[in-house]
């Protein structure tokens, strides 16, 4: 193990009960990363989600995924004291159930990065299986920044996606004629 829990809370903001990743096995600022999640029955998300048929929502293996791309992208020396916000998901694919005793592995690699976005490629696998893969789109924004600028950044991604939908079905409405 290269991070442990304090570890990783010198690179990203996040605190429990939100802290999603447990270990960091190994990271490259700016490139890559791979951490983990060890789920046991006591996540406070389990009493909830399903009372007597316990699995880990979609959406928190999404956000620890997140956050094993932040610790790629906020251990750069520019990057320190900074924010990194998820904006976005392309091509989600949920395979298996995370149930408590998983060891949730969560790889993630940073393949673009222009001005305070990145997007990194991730992929969450329990026992070698693959349980979600998807792409991540990633703002980094300083924490003095106002809350406006954030939300630019974020309207700007999602722009950029309903435009491509946008495109697309004006293409296959061309396609339909």
């Amino acid at each position: 193990m290269l991070l442990d829990k304090e570890g990783i809370k010198k690179i990203i903001p996040q605190r429990e009960p939100f802290l999603m990743i447990d270990e960091v096995e190994e990271y490259t600022p700016g490139e890559s990363a791979i951490a983990y999640k060890h789920v046991n029955e006591s996540e406070y998300y389990f009493k909830g989600h399903f009372p007597g048929n316990p699995i880990m929502p979609g959406v928190l293996i999404v956000e620890a995924l997140a956050q094993t791309g932040a610790v790629a992208i906020l251990s750069m020396e520019e990057n320190k004291g900074k924010n990194a916000l998820f904006g976005g998901i392309d091509k989600l694919r949920l395979k298996k159930q995370v149930v408590p005793g998983d060891k949730l592995k969560l790889e993630v690699k940073i393949i673009k990065r222009k001005g305070p976005i990145g997007i990194g490629e991730a992929i969450a696998t329990i026992n070698r299986k693959s349980s979600s893969q998807r792409r991540i789109n990633l703002c980094s924004c300083l924490k003095n920044e106002t809350k406006g600028t954030v939300f630019i950044c974020l309207i700007k991604q999602v722009e950029f996606c309903r435009k491509k939908q946008k495109q697309k079905q004006q293409k296959m409405t061309k396609n339909d004629k």
